[in-house]
């Protein structure tokens, strides 16, 4: 048995494949190595995954995670997980590998991923060639839902919300900015605090042209500092995973057709593709 995993800052997804290729999805918390410990991430997989789980039959698992683009980042989270599944080889790869092959395939062109944080790539078909570092949630993460959810919260803090934006994130949250201060710079995984928020932009009614432009302002971030310094951009289709880009996709075209790309690929989350590439990949 295969297990194969992408996993963002927030959650994984993870899908068990059995000997006779039957597919059992699974979740937990993601595990970026920057905000977790190798501990964290070892309790938490034995607290989260079910209790009948045959773990001691898995022989192979293919874990794709964000903040995993560096040796010692991937060492971080395979010295854990190499704790639970004892029995396995654990093999790690960035989660922007695990985009490129979900929208992709085995062919060469440009991946993204619009989540709780942000990536962007060129990809020859086997492995990512360039990558403008996103700069993460506190320099960079444009277009993410952390970066839609720190916009909103600056409105908030600096009174620019509209009236009926401002007292619906109240009744909603009933937080003050002195707790949205302390959540931010005093405990721990800001990034998720923030990312939430992306869900009250999407949800509000009170004022649907406010939202649309926090949303539509953040692409275009993403656009300017990331996607446009591409060498030849505009050659290329415009891919992308992720529950922003799948959940504001209307704005999300929007910004590349004005940005003179081709829309391509737009899916939530890339797991179902990467079973596909690892099955494909094993025949």
């Amino acid at each position: 048995m295969i297990l194969i995993a992408d996993g963002g800052s927030t959650k994984t997804n993870w899908c068990l494949v059995t000997d006779d290729h039957k597919k059992v999805y699974l979740n937990t918390e993601g595990y970026n190595p920057y905000f977790v410990s190798e501990e964290y991430i070892t309790q938490s997989l034995k607290e989260n995954l079910p209790a009948d789980l045959e773990i001691g039959k898995i022989t192979e698992v293919n874990y794709y995670g964000a903040g995993c683009s560096t040796d010692d980042m991937r060492a971080h989270v395979q010295r854990a997980m190499q704790l639970v599944f004892t029995k396995a080889k654990v093999n790690i790869g960035h989660d922007l590998l695990a985009a490129a092959r979900a929208v992709l395939g085995k062919q060469p062109g440009f991946a993204a991923i619009l989540g709780t944080g942000t990536n962007t790539c060129l990809y020859d078909g086997t492995n990512v060639i360039q990558n403008i570092d996103s700069g993460a949630y506190i320099l960079g993460d444009e277009g993410s839902g952390c970066y839609i959810g720190k916009k909103l919260l600056t409105d908030y803090l600096r009174g620019y919300m509209p009236d009926e934006v401002r007292k619906l994130f109240w009744e909603t949250y009933h937080l003050t900015p002195d707790d949205v201060n302390e959540e931010v710079y005093t405990k721990p995984l800001a990034n998720r605090f923030c990312a939430q928020f992306s869900k009250f932009v999407y949800d509000n009614t009170a004022n649907i042209a406010y939202s649309r432009n926090l949303v539509k302002t953040s692409f275009e971030d993403f656009f300017k500092n990331l996607v446009t310094h591409y060498p030849n951009y505009q050659s290329h289709s415009f891919n992308c995973i992720g529950s922003v880009a799948y959940n504001f996709r209307n704005v999300l075209e929007e910004v590349v057709a004005e940005n003179g790309m081709q829309l391509g690929n737009i899916i939530r989350s890339p797991i179902d593709n990467l079973v596909k590439y690892h099955l494909e990949d094993r025949d």
